[in-house]
């Protein structure tokens, strides 16, 4: 017998799929369901790596994460990675397959259709229950032929749809009706229920609403919930950087850390900073002009997806002469894979893997080269810091998890390595990872995830201070927001805002997630 699926669905993007479906997953695990997250297709840089090394959102493992099990490629068969120019690489069941231009057209999205149904169906057969995630808009009119992240997803699996509006972008009447109305009577029928996400003040203002939602639609309101602005999990969409960002606490004495991080067009990964960001005493900002790198504490040059047209990118801004001040005037800088790739000496890709063929002059700041080839490494990693000065010379002797996803691969100069791999996948290794300049300011790793590791992230708080404010013990670091704490704490405000038993009523569904 297969499991049920929950569909949640949205009237845009952005509008709290990936965190309400996490949240779901949660709540469901905590009533003693095994459950599983899936999305059909995810366009997103921010990528996770299983266990295996395949690659898929980390939208969708982190929901893997609430729901306590381990991500799958089943749960995210594909992938698709904007790059520059138009170009789109598309990653299947964890492995890239190519390039297409802007996306899946309809006889792509013909081929990869029976690879979703089949990763879908096994997930059914070892989950008591699916909770599924759309993509953008189910009533997107001009991409029908080729959505296989909705509707069609939902008519396979007799799913029960759940439609989410985000109020606090406005217009949740028109975006809810005019979802429902675009869509065609059979697959307007699976959508069971709606939720009004990002509420703000008491919800009984809203009641109103919800009487004239339900009797126009027909459909329960089954929760209103309230915005909450850091939530502490992983979105898939860049555009979250647009909205407010979790801070640190500023302290009244403007003796607070700066940290400057480079908004690259391509910018992959971009949650992996939000440790640094919540800890008090650290202001964060995603910037993209130079003069924003002046006062910064310490610059931090991020993953993408396309390296070569990114650092071009900041040669146009100006931003790769600021940063090369800010390097002569001693500010910190470290560069996480893409990033540096970019303060190497060169990146050659002589067989146009990312950009066009041939080879382009880095930023220097770091003894090393990068070239390109056609295997791309994504493998969870252990590593041991090892660098007795710089960022993480404090944390010297530790050992931190991480992960890698890069087609580029370092040759190393006479850089000293900040790491060592101590953990490849499942196998014991022993390999220099990473770059630093003799005088500790400049730090390259391929290994994204690092800051997850509040020993690591202590050591660099610590460093920054000593050096930012001589004589200054490193500020308080406050308790770390693990991501096992940010679901329960997540899952307990849907528990107060949605109606379980009847969201899962008006599912067919019984609390044992069987159909009724």
């Amino acid at each position: 017998m297969q499991a049920p699926v929950i569909m949640i669905q949205g009237t845009s993007s952005h509008v709290g799929k990936s965190v309400i479906a996490a949240g779901l997953c949660r709540l469901l695990r905590d009533r003693g369901l095994r459950v599983a997250p899936f999305k059909a297709v995810n366009m997103s840089l921010n990528a996770a790596v299983t266990p295996d090394g395949g690659e898929i959102a980390r939208s969708t493992a982190v929901q893997a994460a609430a729901a306590g099990i381990e991500p799958t490629v089943d749960m995210n068969p594909v992938l698709l990675k904007p790059e520059a120019g138009g170009s789109t690489q598309v990653v299947i069941r964890g492995r890239v397959h190519g390039r297409t231009r802007y996306g899946l057209d309809p006889p792509a999205a013909a081929a990869v259709w029976p690879v979703i149904a089949e990763s879908l169906d096994r997930l059914r057969r070892q989950y008591d229950l699916i909770v599924a995630e759309g993509a953008g808009s189910p009533a997107e009119m001009n991409l029908r032929d080729r959505d296989l992240a909705n509707m069609r997803v939902a008519l396979y699996a007799d799913a029960a749809v759940i439609l989410v509006a985000d109020i606090d972008r406005g217009g949740v009447f028109a975006r809810i009706i005019g979802t429902l109305e675009l869509l065609p009577p059979r697959e307007r029928a699976l959508v069971r229920g709606l939720i009004i996400n990002r509420f703000m003040g008491d919800p009984a203002l809203f009641a109103d609403g919800v009487r004239f939602l339900e009797e126009r639609t027909g459909r329960p309101v089954l929760g209103v919930i309230p915005y909450m602005r850091d939530l502490g999990l992983a979105e898939e969409d860049a555009a979250v950087l647009d909205a407010p960002r979790p801070a640190g606490v500023r302290t009244d004495d403007g003796q607070g850390l700066r940290v400057a991080v480079v908004r690259l067009p391509r910018l992959a990964n971009f949650d992996e900073f939000d440790p640094l960001a919540r800890r008090p005493g650290v202001t964060l900002a995603y910037v993209d002009r130079p003069g924003q790198l002046a006062d910064a504490d310490l610059i931090i040059l991020p993953g993408t997806k396309s390296t070569v047209a990114d650092l071009a990118f900041l040669r146009a801004r100006g931003l790769a002469t600021a940063i090369t001040a800010a390097r002569a005037r001693g500010t910190p800088i470290i560069g996480i894979c893409g990033g540096y790739q970019m303060l190497g000496r060169e990146i050659a890709d002589p067989a146009g893997v990312e950009a066009p063929a041939g080879c382009v002059r880095g930023l220097g700041l770091l003894d090393h080269s990068t070239i390109f080839g056609p295997e791309k490494v994504t493998c969870r990693v252990r590593v041991r810091l090892v660098a007795r000065t710089g960022p993480f010379a404090l944390a010297c002797g530790a050992e931190a998890e991480g992960y890698e996803i890069h087609a580029g691969r370092p040759v190393r100069g006479e850089s000293a390595a900040p790491l060592r791999i101590v953990r490849r996948g499942g196998a014991a290794a022993d390999e220099p990872e990473g770059a630093l300049s003799e005088d500790g300011l400049v730090l390259g790793t391929s290994v994204h995830g690092l800051l997850a590791s509040p020993t690591v992230c202590d050591a660099l708080l610590a460093w920054l201070t000593a050096r930012a404010r001589p004589g200054t013990a490193a500020r308080g670091t406050g308790t770390p927001l693990d991501l096992d704490t940010a679901c329960g704490r997540w899952a307990a405000v849907l528990a107060g805002a949605l109606d379980l038993p009847a969201l899962l009523a008006h599912c067919g569904l019984t609390v044992s997630g069987r159909r009724a």
